[in-house]
């Protein structure tokens, strides 16, 4: 090992450097004094001298007036990557975390492993607070790498997530990048193995062939988003080759794993379970009413793995506002259309092609099942679209693969219905065929006849659309009104048809489509493209309702089709109506047909009652499982028995279905009643807010806070010449670097005009600015490095006069840094952390009084009156560095309390933990003192 410590000082290269934890034998792994990370260097030292250095003081012949104390304060915190504290990662993090997302991460602490279901709200963040536990875990040693396992089209997006939030640099394993990684490894490695940091597309990876190796090499701390997608399933499919992924992947003693969902709840009960299952296998018997005092135990077991919140759980979170967006339903009339007379006997003529199609096929038989599909497929694309209907009437059913009964309706509901909401939304914007092909002399006259029912569907584009119509109105209403919409449609040909439809009726306005044909890449590739237009419209199938964020470039969602599960519409409106939406008012327009019985079946059953139970409980509870039943029920009677379409809603219902109607309805009021239960129980009330409070500040006191950010950017900027203006009452900022050095230009990326905020979500043209942003990065080590080089406008040291004091006070900033070991399993972890301190005393420095911490440091806010002449500022600076030798054992018993300090920190955020490992804490003996300034008082 070498003979340097961690966190000392070397000189070398003709600079200082700090000692970094990586070092190892002869080489030195250093970071510059006062540098950033980007400058971290290997030195070896058979090749190179580098020796002891140590901190000089200041000095009294380069002293500058008071404002630099504040600003050398901010750029020494904000420049720290590895701070003291309570957690490890907080420094290094590009995202400012709400209060309310630490509370995973304290739950997260107190398990070895972690065990964690993180069921918050649509849009809430969970992408946040999985990510901060994942952080925290590897910045202390916990974990040694991180899988994200997701749908295959959010890869990018956490890729993007992890890298801008959390410095996470992770490859991507698709099946269009797995072929490259593999030539970094050897013929016995796994690319799992050479690569660290890894989002997966879990159905790239669950398949029988690829599971046992990838479980194998697997790293012991993964992220499975959209967990609801592995919960058990009867049969083989996909769903179940997820599940048995993750419960091998569980398996694994000690192995970290984080479920994420917003609808861990999709109505089954034994689903629900069977994820629970992975967090700890015993939950499998647990009680499906936890109600009671004889449940008390299981409730608080399953509540320290399990979190669930509500927007009103946190909005207001341990007196911290979170904005959300108001979402504004229009009233559904405005969505309200009439089929047109051409388009309603097109629709009357395909009712009468299904009822006879369905009724010539035996009753219960593999014929008539696929039959029944390709109806109801049909039925559904032409109340889509002109070019939907007519892409089904010419395309082959996909249930005429099917050789049984089951066969045929399973492939039918997944193609057909919205009921399952377990699978992701690959595919589900297919169209699902007209043409049966069955072994019958029937079959060249039913082609026939659905080419010319496709012949008449084709010419209905345009004027004859009413539906189209109507939209087209709805989204220049959006537009007028400030509003960038995304129009969302069940199938690939709608998308395309609407697009190209809007734009030729709209001026101005960038449209594009994004569905299912485009890769998960092309189809991030589209929407970013489409975000730099002033004007713009998404046009997309539910291949981006779920998981995708679009809060930043859209505010607005129309359903131009009607999902056939709310739960659909809800990850639609998900989509914008979230935490980071710039807009205080989100727009949801549903566009549905008065005479159209489709619609009228799904408003019926499903959309309105899921709306009320939503306003009435603040929530989204999902449909019952037998929702499915019912609605093909319905729909049943509707093809067999109903009614021609006429221009009044008819009724649908007979005896056998109003009575289906009323057992699903008193389910789904049962399950929300129990979905009201459950969040109440998990929405950890327990945890109490002050120990929240405690932690946070504690971090930001360490490091800096959005407040610090701003003032030191500000004041920065201004002092360096630059110049400051506010928009919008305060909440931006624009700065104008024109006339600042171009020295400053260059460190902070050469940008000379941006608007920015420091807090809240950012508009078009803002950028959002924390202390890991490059600019700031850029703008504390210009400030730092200038102060030590005793250069700029920032000195470290300085003298003034003022009313704030009545007796000579003096002020230290310096800069603490510690050797932290974790030892776990018999192996150590070596750790640096950082903190700077404000001591202040008053009179003489051989006979100081100190002041309490609190009072010193806010001494460097005092409004300075008047400067003093530099002879005189020399004579007192002078004073304090030569008897500076009476002041270091308060140093050094400062250093000694913070240690403590952050030794306690450690322990306490892991106290419950089974195995937390020991911990020891080492300060350097001569801490940095980086500033001296005096305070006189006012003549």
């Amino acid at each position: 090992m070498t003979d340097f410590a961690i966190g000392s000082l070397v000189h070398a290269r003709g600079r200082e450097w700090v000692v970094l934890p990586e070092s190892q034998d002869e080489l030195l792994v250093l970071r510059p004094l006062g540098g950033t990370d980007d400058e971290i260097t290997g030195l070896d030292t058979l090749l190179e001298d580098a020796r002891s250095a140590t901190f000089a003081l200041p000095d009294p012949a380069r002293a500058g007036d008071f404002r630099s104390a504040r600003m050398l304060y901010d750029a020494v915190r904000l420049g720290f990557r590895a701070s003291a504290g309570p957690f490890r990662s907080f420094a290094s993090l590009g995202v400012e975390p709400r209060s309310y997302q630490l509370v995973p991460l304290l739950m997260a602490l107190k398990m070895d492993p972690v065990r964690l279901l993180i069921a918050d709200d649509v849009g809430i963040g969970k992408t946040v607070e999985s990510g901060l536990i994942a952080k925290e875990l590897l910045a202390r040693g916990d974990a040694g790498g991180l899988t994200v396992l997701c749908p295959p089209q959010l890869a990018e997006q956490w890729q993007r997530e992890l890298a801008e939030k959390f410095h996470i640099e992770a490859e991507l394993v698709l099946p269009s990048t797995a072929r490259r990684l593999e030539k970094f490894a050897s013929a016995r490695q796994s690319i799992f193995e050479v690569f660290p940091y890894t989002v997966v597309s879990m159905d790239y990876v669950k398949s029988d062939r690829r599971r046992d190796e990838f479980v194998r090499s697997c790293p012991d701390l993964v992220i499975v988003d959209e967990a609801h997608t592995c919960a058990q399933a009867d049969g083989r499919g996909a769903q179940h080759q997820r599940h048995e992924l993750v419960k091998k992947l569980a398996e694994g003693a000690h192995r970290h794993l984080i479920l994420v969902t917003a609808t861990p709840h999709s109505g089954k009960e034994e689903a629900f379970r069977s994820l629970l299952t992975l967090l700890d296998t015993s939950y499998v018997n647990l009680p499906a009413d936890l109600t009671g005092p004889s449940q008390e135990p299981v409730r608080r077991k399953l509540a320290g793995q399990f979190v669930q919140r509500r927007r009103a759980d946190i909005k207001h979170f341990a007196d911290e506002d979170t904005p959300f967006p108001t979402r504004i339903e229009v009233e559904e009339s405005e969505g309200a259309y009439t089929l047109t007379p051409e388009y309603a006997t097109l629709f009357n003529d395909v009712l009468d092609y299904t009822r006879e199609s369905v009724g010539s096929a035996e009753s219960g038989s593999r014929d008539q099942r696929v039959r029944w599909w390709s109806a109801l497929s049909l039925l559904r694309a032409l109340a889509s679209s002109p070019a939907a209907a007519a892409a089904t009437l010419t395309n082959r059913a996909a249930s005429a693969e099917a050789k049984t009964v089951a066969e045929a309706d399973a492939i039918g509901r997944h193609r057909v219905m919205d009921m399952a909401v377990d699978d992701d939304a690959e595919g589900a914007d297919l169209v699902h065929g007209a043409l049966v092909t069955l072994e019958d002399d029937t079959r060249s006259t039913d082609q026939a006849r659905l080419r010319a029912l496709a012949r008449r569907a084709e010419a209905l584009g345009g004027t004859a659309d009413a539906k189209l119509t109507k939209g087209i109105s709805l989204v220049k209403r959006l537009l007028k009104d400030g509003h960038q919409p995304i129009v969302f449609c069940r199938f690939i040909q709608t998308a395309e048809y609407v697009a190209e439809a809007l734009r030729t009726a709209l001026r101005g306005v960038e449209v594009a489509a994004v569905t299912g044909l485009l890769a998960p890449t092309e189809r991030e590739a589209r929407v970013a493209e489409l975000a730099q237009a002033d004007k713009r419209v998404l046009v997309a199938t539910d291949c981006l309702s779920e998981g995708i964020n679009l809060q930043e470039a859209f505010d607005a969602v129309l359903h131009y089709d009607l999902a056939w599960n709310p739960t659909r519409h809800e990850q639609r409106e998900g989509r914008v109506d979230r935490y980071g939406q710039p807009r205080k008012e989100v727009r949801v327009v549903t566009l549905f047909g008065k005479d159209n019985q489709i619609d009228g079946l799904v408003l019926d059953v499903l959309l309105r009652k899921h709306k009320t139970i939503r306003s009435q409980l603040g929530i989204s509870v999902p449909v019952p499982t037998g929702s499915d039943a019912l609605v093909e029920a319905v729909f049943e009677g509707l093809v067999l028995r109903g009614a021609r379409v006429s221009s009044q809603q008819m009724g649908l219902f007979d005896d056998l279905t109003k009575e289906q109607f009323e057992d699903v309805h008193t389910e789904w009021e049962e399950s929300a009643t129990k979905e009201t239960r459950s969040r109440t129980m998990f929405a950890q009330e327990r945890i109490k807010t002050d120990d929240v409070v405690r932690e946070l500040e504690a971090i930001r006191s360490a490091i800096g806070g959005p407040l610090d950010v701003r003032r030191f950017v500000t004041d920065a900027i201004r002092t360096h010449g630059g110049v400051v203006a506010q928009d919008h009452g305060g909440e931006v900022v624009r700065l104008d670097l024109t006339e600042t050095p171009r020295s400053l230009q260059d460190a902070v990326g050469g940008r000379q005009e941006l608007r920015v905020r420091f807090e809240g979500p950012v508009d078009d043209g803002e950028v959002r600015l924390v202390r890991t942003h490059p600019f700031v990065e850029g703008l504390a080590s210009h400030v730092l490095d200038a102060a030590l080089d005793g250069e700029g406008v920032a000195r470290r040291s300085g003298v003034v006069r003022t009313q704030a004091v009545t007796t000579r006070t003096t002020v230290l900033l310096v800069r603490f840094r510690f050797h932290l070991v974790v030892t776990r399993e018999g192996e150590e972890r070596a750790m640096l952390a950082e903190d700077v301190g404000v001591l202040g005393f008053q009179g003489a420095p051989s006979d100081p009084t100190w002041l309490p911490e609190g009072l010193a440091a806010a001494s460097l806010s005092a409004t300075p009156d008047a400067n003093i002449g530099p002879d005189q500022a020399r004579h007192f600076l002078q004073r304090v560095t030569d008897e500076f030798d009476a002041l270091r054992p308060k140093i050094e018993a400062e250093a000694k309390r913070r240690g403590d300090d952050l030794l306690d920190a450690h322990r306490r955020v892991r106290d419950a933990a089974k195995a937390t490992g020991r911990y020891t804490v080492q300060h350097q003996d001569e801490p940095d003192v980086l500033g001296v300034f005096i305070l006189l008082p006012a003549a």
